[in-house]
């Protein structure tokens, strides 16, 4: 029999010897030991057939567990992702047995891997939940159903792990977001707090507890509720810094008003002067400390308050002193002053109590501002006035110098006033060509405005016009000289033709003057801005009246006694005749 040992057989040998030896000393019969002989065979070959089938179920069991065990590991190697797995089958091991320890060795390192899969998908959803619900304030919303993340038992790849890795960091980035966020609105809170004196604690407490004091167990709210509310509340603050802005512009504007018209000193001024300066700065700029309190609004009201009440009890003095001011600007302008506002008038009417002194100084204040704009517009002509009269001044300069005997006499000073001269010459040589200029500017100003240009109360053009006149009269009462002088020359020739010549004693220049003086002709007068002396003095409401008496007062004595050579002895003639060469002007008008 194939399995059975030698030892095996022979025993069975020698007990079947035995037992036919005990069946013979018996005497059992031929059929009874072949009965019993089968028997024995039967009740063996169903103990065999037990042990069999005993065998066959082992192994079908282990085939099982095999199986079982393969099935577990596919399952795991799927659940993992763990795709280098090789089937334990391409192996092929000896025994079952060896195939189910091998199996067990694998399964047991796939279970210890999916534990730590397990506990790492485990940590990470706790921290996208913790997060997550940071997000969504979930600590505030405890009557809400919430829906926690659920991991899948089947599924701890690393591809799931590195979709949860990449969520985690998503929610991580939003969450260092909104913290930075939350960060930076706080800290513009607490700047406007600061700013406008707010309590900071208690505006951030409105918004949400946790952003004014944090704990391990309640940290900073980063939801989309609390940003909306911070956002909200800077919003509000930066109306409300707005509104007390201005407020305190206007109250720093009327201040300096004030201080104006008060002359505050310079320690009244100093506190307000540097919060001024900080409010000079641009809005987005304007964040020192208290600046826009309600305690340096009040200061500031408050000293506004006591200088308006100051200024009532002063306004008669402020009214005076800006009228004085109008006066002033009226008079570099060359512009009359309104009369209705005159020191006199104003006086009677502050001390009648007839009109407010604030509108008053209102109305002054507008005046000047006119006079201001006017002379803004007059700037050109007045400056093309300024270059007349000065040239007009150097006329007259030259008319003195010209006049001068001893002018070119060597002497200290002789070599500057020689070239003051020829610029004297040239300037002169200019003022028709000004004059006619300056009355075309002056016309153009008044047909843009409607109006005459008046120079202290008189047109402009009618002095410019009536200096033409007078400077051309003046040319046709020299042209009429010359020809005199030379009628005069031709007499005396004629005359010392027919009675022959006679010497005529040579008079002294000081001799000449004190004669011509005694005949009526003008001797320099000092250098001024005079009509008389070729430089109009342009006409004011003053002068203006009084122009007769000075106006052409050398050419009119000299037009209205014309001289009479031939009722004078010759040397009277000849005496007139140098007094008259030597008072005649050498200027380029008569070249």
């Amino acid at each position: 029999m194939v399995g059975i040992s030698d030892g095996m057989v022979r025993s069975c040998g020698a007990l079947l010897e035995e037992l036919q030896q005990i069946w013979e000393e018996i005497g059992e019969s031929k059929a009874d030991k072949d009965r019993m002989l089968a028997d024995a065979e039967r009740e063996c070959i169903e103990i065999y057939r037990r042990k069999v089938d005993e065998a066959g179920k082992a192994k079908a069991q282990l085939h099982q567990s095999v199986a079982a065990k393969e099935a577990e590991v596919a399952a795991l190697v799927a659940t993992l992702g763990e795709h280098s797995f090789h089937s334990m089958k391409d192996k092929k091991p000896a025994s079952l047995r060896q195939q189910l320890a091998s199996v067990i060795s694998v399964l047991d390192n796939l279970r210890a891997k999916k534990d730590e899969r397990a506990k790492i998908f485990s940590d990470m959803r706790s921290q996208i939940e913790k997060i997550s619900e940071e997000i969504r304030e979930y600590e505030n919303q405890q009557d809400n159903t919430t829906n926690p993340i659920i991991i899948d038992e089947h599924d701890l790849s690393t591809r799931k792990l590195d979709e949860y890795h990449a969520q985690l960091r998503t929610l991580q980035k939003d969450k260092s977001d909104r913290l930075q966020k939350v960060l930076e609105y706080v800290n513009e809170v607490h700047s406007l707090c600061a700013m406008l004196g707010l309590d900071f604690r208690k505006t951030v407490v409105e918004v949400h507890p946790s952003l004014q004091e944090t704990s391990p167990g309640k940290p900073t709210s980063i939801s989309n509720k609390t940003l909306e509310g911070l956002a909200k509340a800077i919003l509000k603050l930066k109306a409300d810094k707005k509104i007390q802005l201005q407020k305190m512009r206007e109250n720093m504007e009327s201040l300096y008003e004030l201080w104006k018209l008060m002359d505050t000193s310079e320690d009244e001024r100093r506190y307000f002067v540097k919060l001024a300066r900080y409010l000079d700065l641009p809005e987005q700029n304007v964040t020192h400390t208290g600046l826009l309190s309600c305690e340096t609004i009040e200061q500031v009201e408050s000293e506004v308050s006591r200088l308006t009440k100051l200024k009532v009890s002063r306004m008669k003095e402020l009214v005076l002193k800006r009228r004085s001011e109008l006066e002033e600007e009226c008079r570099r302008a060359h512009v009359e002053p309104d009369t209705s506002t005159e020191t006199e008038k104003t006086t009677a009417m502050i001390d009648s109590g007839l009109v407010d002194p604030s509108e008053l100084l209102a109305n002054i204040e507008a005046q000047i501002i006119k006079v201001k704009e006017e002379s803004m517009s007059r700037r050109d002509i007045m400056d093309r006035i300024i270059k007349w009269l000065a040239a007009c001044e150097e006329e007259a300069w030259l008319q003195q110098y010209n006049q001068d005997g001893k002018r070119y006499n060597a002497g200290r000073g002789s070599h500057i006033n020689l070239k003051h001269a020829e610029k004297a010459r040239i300037a002169v040589s200019k003022i028709p060509a000004m004059v006619d200029n300056l009355i075309s500017k002056t016309f153009a100003w008044e047909d843009d405005r409607k109006k005459p240009f008046l120079y202290d109360g008189v047109r402009l053009v009618s002095i410019l016009e009536e200096y033409k006149l007078t400077r051309q009269q003046k040319e046709e009462e020299r042209k009429r000289f010359r020809d005199q002088k030379k009628l005069q020359a031709l007499l005396l020739s004629e005359k010392e033709a027919m009675f022959g010549s006679k010497s005529v004693p040579k008079r002294s220049n000081s001799l000449n003057r004190k004669y011509a003086n005694g005949n009526g002709f003008m001797t320099p007068a000092p250098r001024r801005i005079s009509v008389g002396s070729g430089t109009p003095e342009l006409l004011t409401p003053r002068s203006y009246s009084a122009r007769e008496n000075g106006y052409f007062k050398e050419t009119r004595r000299l037009s209205m006694a014309p001289l009479n050579f031939a009722a004078l002895p010759k040397d009277d003639s000849m005496s007139t005749l140098t007094s008259i060469s030597g008072s005649e002007p050498e200027s380029p008008l008569l070249n």
